[in-house]
């Protein structure tokens, strides 16, 4: 493990309860263990209680499972995993996820067809010409009726033989909190689809 998490190496902790998830930089690495110190004051998370950790790594985006020995503060003692899992190389993790949705902006809807998405972005097919400098507002079903209100951009709008578009963009969102949550769903479907 100590050559997968180094030093001031930001880490996302997601506890059982992902309304409490956390970030943090990695200060010391040991053969048994890790020191994180959070950016927030560590609510619900527990003593020998195990989270989900991501972070971004040379080799890919790194997935495991662990605890914290001790917590003090916002200084957490993570204990080494066992074992984990590279995502893929890419910052966020992206999966496929067919959906068909509205995009709203300036009072008009449009009606897509998701292709894939991550907490970066998404890519889609649609029968409107999206104009490529607008915003757009789109609520992203999630787990357990949960819906994730964000804001999208396009980026690139390529036009489809057969008619209509493909238009790849990203996403903007009010707080980091919402970009945490959706990192953290594409990363848990990802996990599940590999284990089909």
């Amino acid at each position: 493990m100590r050559e997968l998490v180094v030093e001031n190496q930001e880490v996302l902790l997601i506890p059982q309860d992902f309304k409490f998830a956390n970030k943090g930089k990695v200060t010391a690495v040991s053969a048994g263990d890790f020191t994180l110190e959070l950016d927030y004051e560590p609510e619900n998370i527990l003593e020998n209680t195990y989270c989900e950790f991501f972070t971004q790594t040379s080799h890919g985006k790194l997935y495991f499972a662990s605890y914290a020995k001790k917590i003090e503060g916002k200084t957490l003692t993570i204990a080494s995993p066992a074992k984990h899992k590279f995502l893929q190389r890419r910052q966020y993790t992206r999966i496929k996820f067919v959906h068909e949705l509205e995009l709203t902006s300036e009072g008009k809807s449009y009606k897509i067809h998701t292709k894939d998405i991550s907490a970066g972005g998404m890519k889609f097919d649609t029968s409107d010409n999206l104009n490529i400098e607008a915003t757009f507002n789109v609520e992203l079903p999630l787990f357990d009726n949960q819906v994730l209100n964000c804001t999208f951009s396009p980026i690139r709008v390529e036009k489809k033989s057969e008619g209509g578009y493909t238009v790849s963009g990203q996403f903007t969102y009010p707080t980091t909190h919402e970009r945490m949550l959706l990192t953290q769903f594409c990363a848990k479907r990802n996990v599940e689809i590999k284990n089909k």
